[in-house]
């Protein structure tokens, strides 16, 4: 009963960072829809997000991959525990990047220096 409790408690504090569009900060959609022109302004080099990305992206391959199954298979909690603590960091990553990438957006997407 308690763990359903703090799942439901962390649920409910994700999707209200998740929503916090409703109070004056980027939507969920925008965040979205934010990504795939960053990653397309990252490949350009107009956009200085390529090693965060990279990041996302491996810790994203990490948490759907098989090979992470195997922690699980063994040692069960600490095999989640690894998960938890790499979607929680790729959550708060995709937030405060995309954050980052549509204030570039706003003001005119100034050159990124090599």
């Amino acid at each position: 009963m308690a763990k359903t409790l703090k799942r439901a408690a962390a649920f409910t504090a994700l999707a209200r960072a998740l929503t916090a569009g409703s109070r004056g900060g980027p939507s969920v959609a925008q965040r979205l829809g934010a990504l795939p022109r960053m990653i397309k302004a990252s490949t350009r080099g107009e956009y200085d997000g390529g090693m965060r990305l990279a990041l996302m992206a491996a810790a994203t391959a990490y948490v759907v991959s098989p090979i992470d199954a195997v922690p699980e298979a063994f040692v069960w909690v600490f095999g989640l525990i690894d998960d938890a603590v790499a979607v929680t960091w790729l959550a708060g990553a995709v937030l405060a990047e995309t954050d980052r990438f549509l204030e570039w957006e706003k003001t005119g997407r100034p050159a990124v220096v090599k």
